[in-house]
């Protein structure tokens, strides 16, 4: 926030009551000029302009209009408010505002990142008038020269201004402008008691004790303490006059990632004489950075344990509005969660989130990657000005965010470094001390308990190779390499990765794009590129569609869309499968990847694991199965055979059963064994097929003496019970030649209000797809063998009748018509 917490204070969102008028840059200057009658368009705050045009049908963000064009007015009469002291809070304004009260410019604010306080004697009739000037003026000014100039932006003026680059990166997302009170506006009657520069640090060390740390400034009061776990630390002044307490918690219930631990978190009470203040949740985590043992890696280790982070980075919860609220990040978190997803990241291209997603994420497990926001350009890093507002900028975020145990790395930017090494420029040129030194300076004052790194990516002969260090890996994607390339390229850590065109489940199509995947104008628009390239993202996926698949998707997509449509979904979740088994097996380099993008931001085949309307892609259930923390996977080692890697993240050992069978025609075991196993808490194994055969067989079909004897190998981890923990499949063949027409039986069982589906099939079928009108499955788009039953739980969608028996389709890669499910 802006460092000051009101504790105890009556603070009221200023909400409704807000009118809008446009105008001409510079046509109007202070409100007395503004004409009255023209604030005629409702606005919400928090909101922003195109969000209060769409509303009153005067905007279409299917086809935006520029909005940094003009000036734009929003007003609100305070009248009636009890007059006295009070403090105008303001979390974000995008993004030259101007801050008028009672005709009086009180105060200008140049950066969309930055918080204002605006403290204020109310007369019980006052006005207040915020200005949002044209950003195009400000786009078009000169500043010192840039030494690039990334393609990927339409204005290249926004390195000198502090707001996001989302609507300003054609291809990538929608090209709605930014603009409004985009985060909430309070009005704040302070109490008795207030703080200024919170410092909140909850460690752990490696004996197993919470320590808890608090500092603030300007507190009056005879006796303070903190309170925590049933203990207490009284405060002692400091020399430079900070008030200090710390406390000593042995044997603290400890926060974990959700895929190693449970994420505890605790209260924390500030208490002034006798008056009892939160200071909200703390979780008590130690996070190192692991760079093994040849220096070049990068990796963290969570309360002394190595932890393989997967998950997504996000782009934003709703583009138009730009919505900061828990409830707005809910859906998409607990989808994450769901996921099996440990971490975040909050990409520089985008904009800060509030406390409330880092609430959410403490809650949920989830850790956050936050990239500070500088992204490709050459910023004016030494221009005094600008570098001192950025500090101030980082400093603030930093300060609102004391506590989280979910924030864990902070990169000082993404691409900058990357952008400059690309175009052959010399290290001196892009590596600057403003990234190395100054915010790493800024970070370690702010939020010491969290990894710093300079650039995403970062590391390496140059920025961008994922051998060492943060890379950015593409390999397995854009480039169009062979999925072996995953592996060849020695990955170490990937904070972003796998971009492909990832098509939606058809009921999303159907109600938001009902256009044909061919090259047409509707289509094209939703398909992501880079500007200026001769391909898009849909070219990359098709690429991999004919690699695995053996067929020529332009012909598919001409002759029979729906097909088309169907591999194209298997294709990109079949991708995300083999490379993560390929970076989470025994052995591995790889200590991380994030995939990009965690959900679209318009209906279509974006980035996104999630699309627009909330509905996880196809391939989100692929990566949900991928990042299980109890896990078997299969890797195909050539003419050393197939090795079987067991992981086992968990807090506890886990009895299991591991069973493996190479099936010809699908159906037939050639081969097959099983074996009791006891995986250790946090451990990985590998194990070769042979050893548990007992025998040669070549799983692989590399030695090829004689015909195939098997199309699909199947590994199977079971519980104690005989249920199905985990499953892998290994095609020596390729997927073309394991396409099965499966007789598929089915059956549905409520069990205490909850639905379950049962399916089993006579031989394997490949990329099985379930269409219920009102229940969306736990897993979808996964391959089905015979052997055992496959239990599915079904999920309501919203206002759907819990009671009906859910009906619906099944549909696999290998059957001509659909299965109905009734």
């Amino acid at each position: 926030m802006t460092g000051t917490i009101y504790l105890g204070a009556d603070m009221r969102p200023l909400e409704q009551g807000w009118t809008l008028m446009m105008s001409e840059p510079g046509q109007y200057q202070v409100p007395a000029e503004l004409p009255r009658n023209a604030f005629n368009i409702n606005a919400s705050v928090p909101g922003t302009v195109a969000a209060a045009l769409t509303e009153a049908g005067l905007f279409d963000p299917a086809s935006p209009a520029p909005l940094h064009g003009k000036d734009v007015w929003y007003r609100r009469s305070l009248s009636g408010e009890t007059p006295g002291p009070a403090v105008l809070r303001f979390e974000g304004l995008a993004t030259i505002a101007e801050i008028f009260v009672n005709g009086v410019l009180r105060h200008t604010s140049e950066s969309m990142f930055e918080p204002v306080d605006l403290p204020l004697d109310l007369s019980g009739e006052d006005e207040l008038v915020i200005c949002f000037r044209a950003l195009q003026p400000h786009l078009e000014k000169k500043g010192p020269r840039a030494r690039w100039r990334p393609q990927m932006m339409d204005q290249q003026g926004l390195r000198l201004v502090r707001t996001t680059l989302l609507g300003h990166m054609p291809g990538w997302c929608p090209e709605i402008h930014p603009v409004g009170p985009f985060r909430p506006i309070s009005l704040i009657r302070p109490s008795r008691d207030a703080i200024s520069d919170l410092r909140i640090g909850a460690d752990l060390d490696e004996f197993g004790t919470g320590v808890l740390t608090v500092e603030f400034r300007e507190a009056a009061g005879a006796e303070m303490a903190i309170l925590c776990c049933g203990r207490t630390a009284q405060f002692e002044r400091q020399p430079d006059g900070r008030m200090r307490a710390r406390l000593d918690l042995p044997a603290v219930a400890a926060w974990w990632p959700r895929t190693h631990g449970e994420p505890t978190l605790h209260d924390v009470t500030l208490a002034i004489d006798g008056r009892l203040h939160s200071l909200g949740l703390v979780g008590f985590r130690r996070i190192e950075v692991d760079h093994d043992e040849d220096g070049k890696g990068f990796g963290l280790k969570v309360n002394g344990v190595p932890v393989f982070c997967r998950g997504a980075v996000w782009t934003n919860a709703d583009i138009l509005r730009l919505p900061g609220t828990a409830e707005a990040y809910a859906p998409w978190l607990a989808l994450a969660a769901e996921a099996n997803m440990n971490m975040i990241r909050i990409g520089g291209t985008m904009t800060y989130e509030t406390a409330d997603f880092f609430g959410l994420c403490d809650r949920l497990g989830i850790m956050v990657w936050q990239d500070l926001m500088f992204a490709n350009f050459d910023y004016p890093t030494s221009d005094e000005a600008f570098a001192s507002k950025s500090v101030c900028e980082v400093d603030m975020l930093l300060g609102s965010l004391q506590g989280h145990p979910s924030l864990a790395v902070i990169a000082g930017g993404s691409e900058v470094f990357q952008q400059g090494a690309m175009l052959g420029l010399p290290e001196r040129i892009w590596k600057g001390e403003f990234f190395t030194d100054t915010l790493a300076h800024v970070v370690r004052d702010r939020r010491p308990d969290v990894a710093y790194v300079p650039n995403s990516p970062y590391g390496g002969s140059m920025p961008f190779v994922p051998n060492e260090g943060v890379g950015h890996y593409y390999g397995v994607g854009a480039y169009q390499r062979p999925l072996e390339d995953a592996r060849r390229a020695n990955v170490r850590f990937a904070a972003e990765c796998l971009a492909f065109a990832h098509v939606p489940q058809q009921r999303t199509l159907d109600a938001h794009l009902p256009v044909a995947p061919v090259h047409e104008s509707r289509w094209k628009a939703h398909v992501p590129r880079d500007r200026g390239a001769s391909w898009d993202f849909e070219d990359v996926r098709d690429h991999y569609l004919a690699e695995l698949y053996g067929v020529d998707p332009a012909r598919l997509r001409r002759e029979d869309p729906a097909a088309y449509l169907d591999h194209a979904r298997a294709t990109t979740a079949e991708v995300v499968t083999e490379t993560f088994a390929e970076w989470r097996r025994n052995g591995s380099s790889c200590r991380g990847a994030l995939t990009w993008t965690l959900q679209d931001l318009e209906a279509g085949p974006g980035w996104g694991v999630i699309d627009a309307t909330g509905e996880p892609k196809p391939v989100w259930y692929a990566l949900k199965r991928a990042f299980r923390p109890l896990q078997v996977l299969l890797t195909d080692e050539g003419t050393n055979g197939l090795d079987i890697h067991l992981i086992n993240e968990g807090p506890s050992s886990e009895s299991v059963t591991l069973e493996i069978a190479c099936l010809r025609e699908g159906a037939q075991p050639v081969v097959s064994a099983s074996k009791a196993l006891s995986l250790d808490l946090r451990s990985s194994h590998r194990i070769p097929a042979t050893d548990l055969f007992g025998a040669f067989f070549d799983t692989t079909y590399a030695y090829r003496f004689g015909p195939p004897s098997h199309d699909v190998t199947v590994a199977r981890l079971l519980d104690s019970e005989g249920a199905v923990l985990s499953e892998a499949f290994h095609f020596p063949l390729g997927r073309q030649h394991a396409r099965h027409s499966a007789g598929i039986e089915h059956a549905f069982h409520r069990i205490n209000s909850v639905w379950w589906l049962e399916l089993s099939t006579d031989r394997f079928a490949q990329s099985v797809h379930l269409d219920l009108e009102n229940f969306r499955p736990e897993d979808d788009w996964f391959h089905l063998a015979p052997g055992r039953t496959k239990r599915i739980r079904l999920h309501p969608r919203d206002g759907a009748d819990h009671d009906q028996k859910p009906r619906g389709t099944l549909r696999h890669l290998g059957a001509r018509r659909s299965h109905s499910l009734a």
